[in-house]
C-alpha cells in the first residue's frame, strides 16, 4: 500500500500509534485529576499507579533497543 511493505506498516502504527495512545493516557489520568480534586500528592499517586504501565511499555522498547544494538 503506497509503497510501503506489511512490516513497515506495523513499525509505524507501533511508534506512533501507540505512542498516541500513551499520550491521551496521560491526558486521561490529568482529567481524572483535576475532576476528582485529588491534589498534588493525589495527581501523584494518580501518575504512579496508573503510569506504571506506560512506564514499562516504554523501558521494553529501550532494553530492546540495546539489545538489539549489542547483538547486531
Amino acid at each position: 500500500m503506497f509503497g510501503y511493505n506489511e512490516e513497515q506498516i506495523a513499525e509505524f502504527g507501533l511508534t506512533f500509534g501507540v505512542g498516541a495512545f500513551m499520550l491521551y493516557m496521560v491526558f486521561i489520568i490529568l482529567q481524572l485529576a483535576r475532576e476528582s480534586k485529588a491534589g498534588k500528592f493525589g495527581t501523584f499517586v494518580l501518575f504512579l499507579a496508573l503510569g506504571v504501565g506506560l512506564v514499562g511499555f516504554v523501558a521494553k522498547g529501550v532494553i530492546q533497543f540495546f539489545m538489539e544494538g549489542a547483538s547486531g
